[in-house]
């Protein structure tokens, strides 16, 4: 047990993450009855939707879960309040400053998280009053930093200079990985890739095959001019690319971006024209097992390396 397990009420300091279109109730339900802390992604989600979502959570777990909430997308004060009205304790947000919210959801009795890229947002979060910080990578899929820090160089950075919490992620997807997140200062791990490869998860069969055969140097960073996320190379990446190349404007970039792409990709499978959001880790994914199974391995893989590690003597 450690301060991350404490906080949240779980068995194992792992905790799903909030992906669009990816992260429904099945599978936040799913992360949390197997011990680890799941979370229902509400970026997609109409605010009766999101109602709907964590009412069949509920329904389905008897465990702690979270929703995340991007602080860029609308309905946030009507995301709000349904979160307080049901009865949600644990809140991850990111993609913005979390200091408008904060103190709404810490009044309620909610446990806050906010996501961040760099030790200047980690030590301004720590002074708003969050309970816990995800360190993330420049290594993780979907919305990322724009200074492109890794994970192994962000995580002693940020645990050094900060007392709540850190959880880790960018680059998580195995035993081997979490155990070295904690040798780095985390007390928790955050993992999105893996679990998108999983029965459970929302997203589209096509998505989900796509993550198990993507190899080293699929994925690739762009649209840092409006909020920089790490995107499979397809037909609609090498539209971005070929904007960007020459100069498009941030407006144009919007117009390209925002015609439902996100969902066309993850959610409707659409593998040419979509948004396909996913971090290096999917190099090293192989195969879509139930997320039980999943854990269970990261668990048994942790052991077996820190005992490794622990027998080493120099």
């Amino acid at each position: 047990m450690n301060r991350i397990t404490q906080l949240f009420g779980i068995k194992y300091p792992i905790i799903q993450g909030g992906m669009i279109w990816c992260s429904g109730w099945k599978l936040a339900a799913a992360v949390s009855n197997a011990g680890g802390l799941g979370l229902i992604g509400a970026a997609s989600m109409y605010p009766d939707v999101l109602r709907d979502h964590i009412i069949k959570c509920k329904e389905s777990t008897d465990k702690p879960f979270g929703v995340n909430i991007p602080l860029l997308y609308p309905d946030l004060d009507d995301h709000i309040q349904i979160i307080i009205d049901l009865g949600v304790k644990i809140v991850f947000t990111s993609a913005g400053s979390p200091k408008k919210y904060t103190p709404i959801l810490k009044e309620s009795g909610i446990k806050v998280v906010h996501v961040v890229s760099n030790l200047k947002f980690a030590k301004k979060s720590e002074e708003i009053g969050v309970d816990a910080i995800v360190c993330e990578g420049f290594e993780a899929g979907g919305h990322n930093g724009r200074e492109e820090i890794t994970t192994l160089c962000l995580i002693p950075n940020i645990s050094e200079n900060v007392k709540i919490p850190v959880i880790a992620a960018g680059g998580i997807g195995s035993g081997k990985a979490m155990l070295a997140a904690f040798s780095l200062g985390a007390e928790g791990v955050q993992i999105g890739s893996r679990f998108v490869a999983s029965d459970e998860c929302s997203a589209h069969p096509n998505f989900k095959h796509a993550v198990v055969q993507a190899e080293e140097g699929d994925t690739m960073m762009s649209l840092k001019q409006l909020t920089a996320v790490r995107l499979l190379n397809n037909k609609f990446y090498q539209k971005v690319v070929e904007a960007e190349n020459r100069g498009a404007s941030i407006d144009e970039l919007k117009e390209l971006l925002g015609r439902g792409r996100a969902k066309k990709g993850m959610f409707e499978g659409d593998l040419k024209e979509g948004e396909l959001e996913i971090g290096q880790v999917s190099s090293m994914i192989n195969d879509i097992m139930p997320v039980k199974d999943i854990i269970e391995e990261l668990i048994i893989e942790f052991n077996m390396e820190n005992k490794r590690v622990s027998l080493l003597n120099w």
